[in-house]
């Protein structure tokens, strides 16, 4: 591990579902839960989680085309109000942090970095997912789509996420899909994805600076990408 001092005031904005947590399990509990009251067989897992960072409503879409059924407004929203009940009712029965996430975290967070969370989720999910995980105290902030001008993939949730400062700072992006790489890309700074996040694409097809597959690589990624663009 080497150049870590090169992160001492960097602005590090890490992704929510896919990224720091391994939230598909409660998700697809609460989508199992909503569709089975109109008759429709459970979901497996891995058959939507690509799609999970596409939001609530997309999940109870692909549900009901899976199984080849109509989806009416009414029933969409029926299904909807219960998905979110049930899912913040127990939002981390089964969502866990990725390995290393907390490891490298604290690497992070020893080498002077500004920690924040930039999530497509609801804010007010998001806070409660963190508290229950005790994430919260880790990040300086956490900035859901009502926190920011814009949701990602515009730019602009991601400057919120980072926070005021010396423009000069180095700030990066760590994230797992495409509004991720895009936000990053829009702003200018640096992308790091997750590759065994619920990208819809593949990950290496994104433009992203680097990728990872374990969290204890990002530290040194990043302190890499650091040292480079301040000796620029």
């Amino acid at each position: 591990m080497t150049h870590f001092e090169a992160l001492r005031g960097a602005s590090i904005a890490f992704d929510l579902d896919g990224t720091l947590v391994d939230t598909a399990p409660d998700l697809v509990r609460a989508l199992n839960e909503s569709i089975a009251r109109f008759g429709l067989d459970p979901v497996p897992v891995d058959d939507v989680r690509a799609m999970v960072g596409r939001g609530a409503r997309a999940l109870i879409v692909r549900a009901f085309d899976r199984a080849g059924a109509v989806l009416e407004p009414d029933m969409a929203e029926s299904a909807l109000a219960h998905f979110l009940m049930t899912y913040g009712a127990d939002i981390a029965a089964h969502s866990r942090p990725f390995d290393g996430v907390e490891a490298a975290l604290d690497v992070l967070a020893a080498s002077g970095a500004r920690l924040s969370v930039c999530t497509n989720k609801p804010s007010a999910l998001a806070r409660q997912l963190m508290e229950a995980l005790d994430l919260t105290g880790r990040f300086e902030r956490i900035t859901g789509p009502e926190d920011a001008p814009a949701r990602k993939p515009d730019p602009s949730h991601l400057l919120a996420a980072a926070g005021e400062g010396d423009t000069g700072r180095f700030i990066a992006l760590v994230g797992d899909s495409e509004p991720d790489a895009l936000a990053a890309q829009g702003a200018g700074v640096a992308c790091l994805l997750f590759s065994r996040g619920y990208s819809e694409k593949p990950v290496s097809t994104l433009g992203a600076d680097r990728l990872f597959d374990h969290f204890d690589d990002l530290p040194a990624m990043l302190a890499e990408l650091a040292a480079g663009r301040r000796s620029v």
